[in-house]
């Protein structure tokens, strides 16, 4: 049994059912991101697996123990919340160290507690000041050492970076994922943004309408996305798909053959259906002397990159080029890629094939 086991669980309101049979399971140690849009369930299984919901079916195991219906204070956890949730009357010290008061800690044991998370996140000089007069990354820092004066089995992440700033979100995301490989405590971290589930996660839970649309690696979640919703979801820019139809072994769009893998030719003569989606990641995409011919329509510059639009006959295409390229709008382009690099899903099942 792994750090976190999550075992068939379903959660319905009346008639609606929000959670679908999730079954997920890390080890001691790992960093699980649930990562979805808004609504697909993921901060419901955070809150069942902190105590704040119980599911209508299924279990919920940390370690050995099954605390499906354990109350929170009992289950070893500490939770950061997207709004902080600090105590306005009390100095940050305070807050550090009020979940230990509360446990009975022995004063001396709360105070080097606090002493040794402050210097962790770096927040020693904040110690006397109240909520009130510290900027929105500091207030993070706080909840996140009120979390790790605990020492729990497992540390739960509600969006925390959700109110920050894009530059804060960055610096506040490698200071989350420093601490987690110095401290090796199992981890689970819901956001709705793929950037932090790919750069925070050992492993991702991609969620869609209350079922896990894929769990891997991030590696696997990007390289090999197990439904067209991964695809699109992962991933910026986001995968180019094109509607394509099935002739044999062959791929079709608007008269024009597509490339496929002898690996997708064969899985392709075995499906029963015909319409198919045919994806392209924006950099398996390149500039040639011939290929499928089209205009630049947009140039997005971002500075060590630029996101290029080509119009082709199957539809609109973005391909990811150095940052200091030189197209025009209006340019005749011809694109060009190779066969491995694409990925068919069956535009039935939305499921990838070979």
């Amino acid at each position: 049994m792994g750090a976190l086991s999550i075992r068939n669980v379903r959660k319905t309101f009346g008639p609606v059912e929000i959670l679908k049979g999730i079954d997920i399971e890390i080890e001691a140690g790992e960093f699980l991101i649930l990562v979805g849009p808004s609504g697909c369930g993921k901060s419901t299984l955070l809150n069942m697996i902190a105590g704040l919901d119980v599911p209508s079916q299924g279990s919920i195991h940390i370690g050995e123990r099954d605390v499906t219906h354990l109350p929170s204070k009992d289950r070893d956890i500490a939770m950061v919340f997207q709004s902080y949730a600090l105590y306005p009357n009390m100095n940050v010290a305070q807050n550090i160290a009020f979940a230990l008061e509360m446990r009975k800690v022995p004063k001396p044991q709360r105070e080097q507690a606090v002493q040794r998370v402050a210097k962790m996140l770096q927040i020693g000089h904040l110690l006397d000041r109240k909520p009130g007069a510290l900027s929105g990354g500091q207030r993070q820092r706080v909840a996140m050492g009120r979390a790790l004066a605990r020492d729990p089995k497992l540390f739960l992440f509600d969006e925390p970076l959700s109110n920050l700033d894009a530059k804060l979100r960055v610096e506040m995301r490698a200071e989350i994922k420093l601490l987690h490989q110095r401290t090796k405590t199992t981890t689970v971290y819901v956001t709705h943004d793929q950037v932090e589930a790919m750069t925070l996660g050992d492993r991702i839970a991609v969620m869609k309408d209350g079922v896990v649309q894929q769990f891997g690696t991030p590696d696997d979640i990007y390289s090999r996305p197990a439904t067209r919703f991964v695809a699109e979801f992962i991933g910026s820019p986001a995968m180019n798909l094109i509607p394509a139809t099935r002739s044999g072994s062959a791929l079709l769009a608007h008269g024009i053959e597509l490339d496929a893998s002898p690996a997708q030719r064969q899985a392709l003569q075995d499906l029963a259906g015909n319409e198919m989606v045919y994806g392209l990641r924006p950099e398996n995409l390149g500039f040639a002397d011939a290929g499928l011919p089209g205009t630049l329509s947009m140039i997005e510059p971002t500075g060590p990159e630029t996101y290029v639009t080509v119009d082709t006959a199957v539809g609109k295409l973005t391909v990811r080029v150095p940052g200091n390229a030189r197209q025009q709008v209006g340019e005749r382009v011809h694109l060009h890629w190779q066969a491995q690099h694409a990925h068919v899903f069956d535009g039935a099942t939305d499921r990838r094939i070979a």
